[in-house]
């Protein structure tokens, strides 16, 4: 099993939701994060006026896949997020050891 880890812009995040749902994917979880990478801040216009900020808005998802399907889904939110501009963000991919479903204690890929 997989952990697919994406930092997205936030307006991105239905077309990225849609494309996981296409191929299979039934779950993620979303996260509203702030940080910064090569933009490094932007600058906004508040009462006339401007400042730096130094954090940027982000949406931080986090999809568990099976092994087999997580090449498809990280191609998948690759094209559903890709806006061609700088900051448009990253995705990480880990090996997911253990997962557990709560309410019935079943282990393994069934639970995804």
């Amino acid at each position: 099993m997989k952990l697919i880890v994406a930092i997205i812009k936030p307006f991105k995040l239905d077309d990225v939701r849609e494309a996981l749902n296409a191929i299979g994917v039934l779950g993620l979880t979303v996260t509203d994060v702030k940080g910064f990478g090569r933009q490094k801040g932007q600058t906004e216009i508040y009462r006339g006026a401007e400042y730096q900020t130094n954090f940027i808005a982000k949406s931080k998802l986090e999809v568990a896949v099976p092994s087999a399907l997580a090449d498809r889904a990280v191609e998948a939110i690759r094209q559903a997020a890709n806006t061609g501009k700088i900051g448009d963000g990253k995705i990480f991919v880990l090996d997911l050891e253990q997962a557990m479903r709560i309410r019935t204690g079943e282990t393994g890929e069934g639970v995804l």
